[in-house]
């Protein structure tokens, strides 16, 4: 038998990506755009966009929640959105910014590959369960510590028992 099929692709069609409108966030935190985080996190085209856009949207909750003082405290200082909180530019954009996209992107990410176990893997089911949960926790970490990044902290906790 001879014939030729395509299991799985790491390619977003551009119709997909080009289609998709951008997830608003709250005012003050920046947007998310569905192409480019498609592009960073080279997501599969089996991912729908409202997938997508759940993923994103609780990844806004889960960090907005976290920086709630933080952005209390840059309000009072007279900042109207994160990209107004003075930092270093890198590649033309705030640094701020930058750290806040990846703590959305790596959290987001983590639901994705969490919840939809399959999207991660390769189409000849290649990895193991045991390595995406070894994934997810990595991308949750990359999260924490963007988050820690962004509010000047460290990222090592130690206690004495």
């Amino acid at each position: 038998m001879s014939g030729g099929f395509v299991i799985g692709t790491t390619s977003v069609p551009p119709v997909l990506a080009a289609n998709e409108p951008s997830i608003e966030n709250d005012g003050w935190f920046p947007a998310v755009d569905p192409a480019l985080f498609r592009k960073q996190n080279r997501l599969r085209d089996v991912v729908t966009f409202e997938r997508l856009r759940e993923a994103v949207l609780s990844a806004m909750i889960e960090i907005n929640l976290a920086l709630e003082g933080y952005r209390a405290a840059q309000i009072l200082a007279g900042c109207e959105a994160l990209a107004d909180v003075p930092s270093r530019l890198l590649g033309g954009e705030s640094r701020n910014v930058i750290l806040y996209r990846r703590a959305i992107s790596a959290s987001a990410k983590a639901d994705l590959v969490e919840h939809y176990r399959d999207m991660d893997t390769t189409g000849a089911g290649q990895r193991q369960v045991g390595e995406l949960d070894i994934s997810v926790g990595e991308l949750r970490r990359d999260a924490l510590h963007a988050v820690r990044d962004l509010l000047g902290q460290t990222r090592t906790n130690v206690e004495l028992i």
